[in-house]
């Protein structure tokens, strides 16, 4: 069995863009987002938000009927912790490795070579 390198799985990651997005939003928002590009049914979105309010994710409160969601961790924390634990699992802590993989693998423009630059420079003035 294939296990994620991450805790969050592909369509959690994709749900918890959706309510980042929208700030806030039902299982119905998120669904209907979806459907623009994918089928997917009411009762898969509802667990997996379930799910994620339970991996305190997301937040939510009870409007009516409805269950009403929004983010307990913001983007960037998110986007942080991934990072490393993917550089502790795949790159044995070490962030250069990553960096060079990403660099050597990936199709970069000669502007996003230029802005990484940039960033590399900001860091050292």
């Amino acid at each position: 069995m294939k296990r994620s390198l991450t805790p969050l799985g592909e369509t959690e990651m994709e749900i918890l863009h959706h309510v980042w997005e929208l700030g806030e939003a039902s299982v119905a928002d998120v669904r209907e987002r979806m459907l623009e590009y994918r089928e997917v049914a009411y009762t898969t979105v509802m667990t997996i938000m379930k799910n994620l309010a339970d991996k305190e994710f997301l937040k939510y409160r009870k409007e009516g009927l409805s269950y009403i969601y929004s983010a307990a961790i913001n983007p960037d924390e998110v986007r942080g912790n991934l990072v490393h634990e993917i550089v502790d699992k795949v790159f044995k802590g070490s962030s250069k490795d990553l960096v060079q993989a990403l660099v050597e693998n990936e199709k970069l423009t000669a502007k996003e070579r230029k802005e990484i630059k940039d960033m590399i420079d900001k860091i050292e003035d």
